[in-house]
């Protein structure tokens, strides 16, 4: 299983040696601003398309998206 932990900046240096000293831990790996930013839109993505699923909301088709362009 893979956990995200948002921690301070301040106190990521003691977290990721807790972690780290932790046995089951497998890996242990600082996200970069870029990547959060990139899973962020990810998990919004994600939401859209499932909240379309359930019909709860309708997502412009291709052409309407390329005729805002």
């Amino acid at each position: 299983m893979k956990v995200l932990i948002d921690i301070p900046d301040n106190e990521a240096t003691f977290a990721m040696k807790v972690l780290k000293s932790l046995s089951f831990v497998k890996k242990v790996k600082p996200m970069s601003a870029a990547k959060v930013e990139l899973w962020e839109d990810l998990k919004e993505a994600a939401e859209v398309v499932r909240l379309h699923k359930k019909g709860k909301i309708k997502l412009n088709t291709a052409k309407e998206l390329l005729n805002e362009l």
